[in-house]
Formats: structure tokens, C-alpha cells, sequence
């Protein structure tokens, strides 16, 4: 199901074993059917060019990863990247959050990675920013009971907006860091590209964890 706008050069991406050209077949069924395991689920929401989500998937072996980037041409950079018979606990799919629900049901991934998303600085977007409270409502359906979000961003005024937006849905916040590349949490921390730029110029990285809280 190739958009219009999509080149027949991205045809490689298409035809490689980890991409899911319809993620809405699988909702509700990711495990039995495209991983065959009962293995957490792990989502990165805007994976860019897959320096973070396919070292988590090489690391973790035990852990089912899904890739969600909403630009095709920068997936097939990501997909560039991926072995040519694939990685067997990862899967990349060409897709917007606004429709998570469609891909996923109530409860089914264990955590989301949010890395590096788009600030929107302008106050008319901020309805825009993955962090705003409609789609921290959203994540909350589809994580489990104990899900988890991981939010990493090199925008202050972002991050900031985000705690805010975290602590109005009843997320449980946890390990927050103005300079994690500082702190104790940098320890098992996997990279983006755009952390490794920002690392290179010295500008600080922000992180928290958010909680699902069910009480």
C-alpha cells in the first residue's frame, strides 16, 4: 500500500522482511503473529534514520522492538541500515501516532520511546507536540498496567512543557535528569543520531521516565 508520494526507489524498503506495510492487520496480535513470542513489546515513536531502535534491537534479544517513523523516505534510511534477511525481534512500520489505536490494542506494548520529537515551539502547535495531554491519554491505551515512557529531548522549553503535560494525565515521574550525559542514568544509554550531534557540540540532553499510574 504505497503512499502517492512515495518513489518507486523506496521499493527496497517495502520488500525487506522487517517492514509492515499494514501495522493495522497485526493490532492485537503482534506477538502471536509477527514475533511468535510472548516478549515485551518496546515502541519508538519517530525512529529517523534507526541508530537507537536497531542497537536496542541487536542488545536485547528478549525484547520485541517496532519502529515508527511517520516519513517513508527517512525509513528507508533506517531500513538501509537492517540486514538484508532482517533482525528477527524488530519491526519498522510507516506510520503516524495520531492513529495508534488503529496498530494497537488496549495493553499491548510495555513501553514508548519518545527521542528527540519535534519541540513545535509555537504555542498554536503545541497540540502537535507527542507530549501533549491528547496523546498522553493515547499512550495510556495501549501500554499495560506497569507501561513506561522514555522521554529524551535536547529542548528545554520541550521538556519542560512535557513534565508539566506528564504530571496533568497522572503519569508517575521518575529518573529526571537536565544533563543525562551527567548523570547516573547515562548508564545503558543507547544514542540517537541526533544525541551523538548535540553530545559533539556540548548542549545537555534531558530524560525522564513517566509511569502508567493505575491507582
Amino acid at each position: 500500500m504505497r503512499l502517492r508520494n512515495v518513489p518507486k526507489s523506496l521499493d527496497f524498503a517495502y520488500n525487506h522482511p522487517n517492514f509492515i506495510d499494514r501495522p493495522d492487520k497485526l493490532i492485537g496480535k503482534w506477538a502471536q503473529e509477527y514475533f511468535h513470542n510472548s516478549n515485551p513489546i518496546h515502541l519508538e515513536i519517530g525512529s529517523g534514520k534507526g541508530n537507537f531502535i536497531i542497537t536496542h534491537a541487536n542488545q536485547n534479544e528478549k525484547i520485541n522492538y517496532i519502529g515508527m517513523e511517520k516519513y517513508m523516505p527517512v525509513l528507508g534510511k533506517l531500513i538501509k541500515k537492517l540486514p538484508d534477511e532482517g533482525i528477527q525481534n524488530l519491526a519498522v512500520v510507516n506510520a503516524d501516532a495520531e492513529n495508534l489505536t488503529e496498530y494497537f490494542e488496549a495493553a499491548e506494548l510495555d513501553c514508548i520511546y519518545l527521542n528527540f520529537s519535534d519541540p513545535w515551539p509555537k504555542k498554536r502547535h503545541a497540540k502537535r507536540r507527542l507530549t501533549n495531554l491528547r496523546f498522553l491519554e493515547l499512550y495510556k491505551k495501549v501500554l499495560k498496567k506497569d507501561g513506561l515512557i522514555i522521554l529524551k529531548t535536547d529542548n528545554k522549553d520541550f521538556f519542560d512543557f512535557s513534565l508539566e503535560q506528564f504530571e496533568l494525565a497522572s503519569y508517575l515521574l521518575k529518573d529526571i535528569t537536565y544533563d543525562l550525559h551527567n548523570s547516573p542514568f547515562v548508564e545503558g544509554n543507547v544514542t540517537t543520531e541526533y544525541e551523538e550531534k548535540f553530545i559533539s557540540l556540548g548542549l545537555p540532553i534531558y530524560r525522564l521516565t513517566a509511569y502508567k499510574n493505575n491507582d
